[in-house]
């Protein structure tokens, strides 16, 4: 069988002419020169997100495939897998950054958790832009490829602010639907609980202990996603383990016994029925699938 191990890129390991923390280019001519190479599952160590102008086909973004559809956008955060199955000519632009852009910039270091999108789920990740802002958007991509031809200090943080202008229009144009008045301590309360799920889901499973953690009930932790996000609490520890776990078989030096020990699951059974309740299949046949999707 062969062995496939999803590569990690940094800015400058794609592309040597990208300036050490930021690449802005337009999509087709960025296709041109690497889609041989990064058409195939592969992570980054940088923010990177791709406005679809025109073209056909499906992107995957953590083993999720979506379609290819004009004026839609995607933001993905360093870490996540994902891969390219285009058909014909492309056309948009494309952004990597290095969360270092805007660490010495903003005073809250944490600002970019604000937006859904760069939450690291796959479904908040992919926007469909609204027609009232196509024209708004492009400007702001046409005048960041201005901006970047320039290396001045000024220029880099004429690209900050309109990253930032992007992301709050983006942000603004949400749908009204998903938009509903939450209140800013509820915002905070899951904020907090998904980043104690992000550190400690191989070591705490129970929404109990992230309840006390959180100095809340488990009643009022539960209540709180099921408003907010139609899950339990319990539901979101196993979908980050679930992702995790899916990450880890794409890499062909572990075992299936020493995923599930890198997991916290110290019974190799019970993970391989924890892995088929929430996916449908056994560790092996997920990775079999993988490496089938990707020669």
């Amino acid at each position: 069988m062969t062995k496939i191990k999803i590569p990690v890129y940094d800015i400058c390991s794609i592309d040597r002419s990208a300036k050490s923390n930021i690449l802005i280019e337009r999509f087709g001519h960025y296709l041109k020169k690497h889609y041989e190479n990064l058409h195939r599952s592969h992570r980054h160590s940088f923010y990177h997100l791709v406005l679809f102008l025109k073209g056909k086909g499906s992107h995957t973004i953590d083993f999720e495939r979506l379609a290819v559809k004009p004026y839609q956008i995607y933001f993905m955060i360093p870490g996540q897998v994902h891969s390219w199955h285009f058909e014909g000519d492309m056309e948009g632009y494309l952004v990597h950054f290095e969360e270092s852009l805007f660490s010495g910039f903003l005073q809250n270091a944490h600002y970019l958790e604000q937006f859904q999108f760069f939450k690291g789920n796959s479904q908040d990740g992919v926007i469909q832009l609204p027609a009232t802002i196509h024209n708004k958007v492009v400007e702001l991509f046409e005048s960041m490829l201005s901006e970047v031809t320039e290396s001045t200090d000024q220029n880099m943080d004429m690209i900050r602010l309109l990253l930032l202008e992007l992301f709050i229009l983006i942000d603004r144009a949400g749908d009204t639907k998903k938009r509903k008045i939450i209140a800013p301590q509820k915002l905070t309360l899951l904020r907090n609980y998904q980043q104690l799920i992000d550190k400690h889901f191989r070591d705490i499973r129970l929404p109990k202990e992230y309840a006390d953690l959180l100095y809340i009930t488990p009643n009022h932790l539960n209540a709180l996603c099921q408003d907010l996000l139609g899950k339990s609490a319990g539901d979101l520890i196993h979908e980050r383990a679930i992702l995790e776990a899916k990450r880890l078989l794409t890499n062909a030096d572990m075992t299936v016994t020493q995923i599930a020990y890198n997991l916290n699951f110290q019974d190799n059974s019970y993970f391989n029925r924890f892995f088929k309740k929430e996916v449908g299949m056994t560790p092996d046949e997920f990775r079999k699938q993988f490496i089938n999707q990707s020669n």
